[in-house]
């Protein structure tokens, strides 16, 4: 579904990314991990055009996206939740979902992803008239998550879903994430701080060290590795 080949991305004289390559499978989890600074969302937002490219390409379903524009990118079906959330605070719950839904233009199909939004994240029904500003952490990153689906996306790109969020919330928003991807068939590429519960959830795995790739494999078996339970997972 996503085929990413020696990506690279500097800020001015500063690289960010030197060489990057992995590629993602249908109806996967895959997880990026590692320090700050490493590289985790300037690849993310490189994948979806808000950051261009120095050298490499970027493949997503089998067409070129490297020079795409962001709004065409994601009218291809791959939608992304920055870190942070990014909601639009001013505007209602309602309002934010419908600014998902920007490019989309069936009507029938709009009604049929915001039913899908709800039945993933029923506390988003509840509050269709509140600012999203006033929104817990956890219920923003829902909604910043339910904005995503609205645009009919088929690989979302997560980044650092737990970032702020109260720990009893964090396992909720997990569990939502695995059931977007095993029940709704959704591709999921997921960047997040907490690696034990990344490896936990994905399929698979790379490990990012100051641009790089140094590790990659299938997420239970990076689990179990002694080198990177030292470097992340506490072990």
């Amino acid at each position: 579904m996503l085929s990413v080949q020696n990506l690279e991305v500097s800020y001015g004289a500063i690289r960010a990314l030197g060489g990057v390559s992995f590629t993602i499978e249908a109806g996967r989890i895959v997880t990026l991990i590692g320090a700050n600074g490493a590289g985790k969302t300037t690849t993310l937002r490189t994948i979806s055009g808000l950051l261009r490219a120095k050298a490499g390409a970027i493949r997503f379903r089998d067409e070129d996206i490297t020079a795409l524009a962001p709004h065409r990118i994601v009218a291809r079906g791959l939608g992304h939740v920055p870190e942070g959330r990014m909601v639009f605070s001013n505007l209602t719950v309602d309002e934010n979902l419908a600014m998902g839904a920007y490019l989309q233009r069936d009507p029938a199909r709009i009604a049929r992803n915001r039913e899908y939004v709800f039945s993933v994240f029923p506390r988003l029904k509840e509050r269709l008239g509140q600012a999203a500003g006033t929104l817990s952490g956890g219920e923003q990153q829902m909604l910043a998550i339910g904005r995503a689906l609205m645009g009919d996306p088929k690989l979302l790109m997560l980044d650092e879903p737990s970032l702020g969020i109260a720990p009893k919330l964090i396992s909720t928003i997990f569990e939502k994430i695995v059931e977007i991807n095993r029940h709704h068939g959704i591709t999921i590429l997921l960047v997040e701080q907490n690696a034990n519960l990344a490896l936990e959830i994905s399929h698979d795995a790379y490990v990012l060290e100051t641009g790089r790739i140094v590790m990659q494999g299938p997420s239970h078996d990076l689990r179990a590795n002694p080198e990177l339970k030292a470097a992340y997972l506490g072990g």
